[in-house]
Order: C-alpha cells, then structure tokens, then sequence
C-alpha cells in the first residue's frame, strides 16, 4: 500500500513538461482508440495488468499469461459517426514456446454524399472511409516474474478510392515482484515507417497553356505528403491494493509519451467480488476533452469455459460520450 501511494504522489507532482503539442502531426489514429471495456473503464492505466487476449492492443506481453486458448471482441460507437469493431485470439503453445495471438481492428464510416462549391447540397455521388489494422503477436515468459511480448501489425487506410499502407512493430514487458502482484511494465505501440495516400483519383488532365488554342491536355498526378505513425511509448505499475476475503482491490497508473501530443497519466481501480463480479472506474489527467471513466464487469463459468463481460462508458466535456462492449471466451 505505502509503495503505491508513494508511486502516486511521484507521478502526480512530477511536472509534465512538455512545451507544446505536435497535434496533426500523425495519421492513423484509429490505432489510438482504446480498445476493450475493461482497459478503457480504468481509464486506460492497463499495460501491467492486462492478461489476455485483448493485450494483444495494450501489450502483447500481456498474451503470455493465457494458459490455453482466449478470444475478445469489442465493439464501440465512436461518437456516432464511426464503427470500431476489434477482435483478438490467443493460443499457448505448450511448454516453454509460448503463446501466439491474432488481432485486428476495424474502424469505418457510413456512406457519406460529395459537395462541390457549385454543388453545396450534394452531388448524388457518395463516398466513404474505413481503416484496418492486422497483427500477429508472440509472447513468452523469459522468467517466472519476467514476460516480454512483440506483435507485427499490418495497417491500411482508405478514403475512397486513396489508401495508405505499411507496416508497424509492437513491443511490451511486464516484470512481476513478490509484494501485493506488484507488475512493472512498458509498452511501446506503433513503431514503423511513414505511410502516404495514394490513388486514382489524385491523377487529373490539365492545358499546359490555356492561352494556346492548340494545347493539348497533359496528365499530371497530385503528391500526398509522407505522415508518420501514432508512436506510443507507455510505462505503467499495477498492484492490489486491498484483500479481505472475497473482496479484492486493485490500482494502476500508467504515464504515457505519444508523438503527436502532450504526456498523459492515467489512473485506474478495479474492485472484484469473488472474482466474478467487478466495479472499475478511472481519470485521465491532461486530456483534452475526455477525463473520467467508469464501468462494470462478470464472468461466468460454463464447464471448462469462462464468458466475460465488459461495459465501459467514458464521459467527454464536449464529445459525445463514449461506451463500449466487450465479450471473452476462455477455454
């Protein structure tokens, strides 16, 4: 308890000094949106205490406590506008190999109509977005307390008919001491190289001289600008807290750096009855608009099989309000 409240009071008065933000600098940020219920009601302090296949999102170290096969699927309404399905699977390999996990996202908008300045009320023709995210990831425990895990991620934007590919490397470690589940982790998400739009509708004709009657059309093709990755290096501890009989108590805090915007704390609670039923809340400090999160949890065991549910709702200031819902299977 004393280490806790100590790591606390270090992360709370420790001055965030970043200078300014480098807002718009990224693109894909669709790999930016917290995935699972359960993280996200913790207000996304997750990266030490996350242990099954959705870690594969948070922490790929995360997938090498599974112990024989685990599946998650979220789905969110991302303020009404966008659709935000995730899936992931993992499967222990047996012995000392390890464990194996597949994962995607997908995050798509309906069809939305064209406007032109001579057409302000719409043109008839529609067009629409959708991003995709592909990984496989690989887990392992080095030690008993020691677990490291990496995952490689295929990522594909599309805005009609432009897309914009490549290909980014996920790396967690999660290190485990003998003092209340104490876990010491770090996450690093999205490290690859720059990506660029590309697509037919960039080529045009043009009159190389429009005052020569016998110009002729020239093709031309308009270039996109390179755009770098969402880097995200996170560091986090998780510990419980308090345990009275069946009644349990955790805490977590995670400090995160991304590229594109200032450094964030996130601080989560969860509180378990039995194991089986639990209450979690949390706050993220230095967000913009998003700051408290709440949500609510329950397994049930069905023979060897346990279903998980999780609900999350996170509260925005200005931004419709978020929720999310998150089923598991573990065999």
């Amino acid at each position: 308890m004393k280490i806790m409240i100590t790591l606390i009071v270090l992360i709370t008065t420790f001055p965030i000094v970043a200078q300014y933000s480098n807002l718009g600098t990224s693109g894909a940020q669709f790999l930016q949106i917290p995935v699972g219920a359960r993280q996200t009601a913790m207000a996304g302090a997750s990266i030490a205490y996350t242990d099954d296949a959705s870690s594969a999102f948070w922490n790929p170290a995360g997938i090498s406590q599974v112990g024989n096969v685990d599946m998650h699927f979220t789905n969110l309404d991302w303020f009404g506008l966008f659709d935000l399905n995730a899936a992931a699977a993992a499967y222990n390999l047996g012995g000392d190999n390890g464990v194996l996990g597949v994962h995607f996202i997908s995050f798509s908008t309906g069809k939305i109509e064209i406007t032109t300045e001579k057409q302000p009320n719409g043109t008839g023709r529609f067009y629409d977005a959708a991003d995709l995210a592909l990984g496989v990831s690989y887990a392992r425990r080095l030690t008993e307390q020691f677990r490291v895990g990496v995952s490689i991620k295929y990522v594909n934007q599309r805005i009609w008919n432009e897309t914009a590919s490549g290909i980014s490397i996920d790396v967690g470690t999660q290190y485990k001491l003998d003092f209340n589940n104490l876990t010491i982790a770090m996450s690093m998400s999205n490290f690859g190289p720059d990506m660029r739009f590309d697509g037919p509708d960039l080529n045009y004709s043009i009159l190389k001289d429009e005052t020569v009657p016998n110009s002729r059309l020239a093709p031309v093709k308009l270039n996109t600008e390179d755009f770098s990755l969402p880097l995200h290096f996170q560091v986090g501890v998780a510990m419980d807290i308090f345990h009275y009989n069946f009644i349990k108590m955790r805490g977590a805090i995670d400090v995160t750096h991304p590229n594109d915007n200032l450094e964030r704390v996130n601080f989560g609670t969860e509180v378990s009855v039995f194991d089986r039923v639990f209450l979690r809340g949390g706050y993220r400090y230095n967000y913009d608009d998003e700051k408290y999160t709440f949500g609510a949890g329950a397994n049930i065991p069905v023979g060897s099989t346990l279903f998980s549910f999780d609900y999350s709702y996170s509260v925005y200031d200005i931004l419709p309000n978020v929720q999310r819902i998150s089923l598991g299977v573990r065999f």
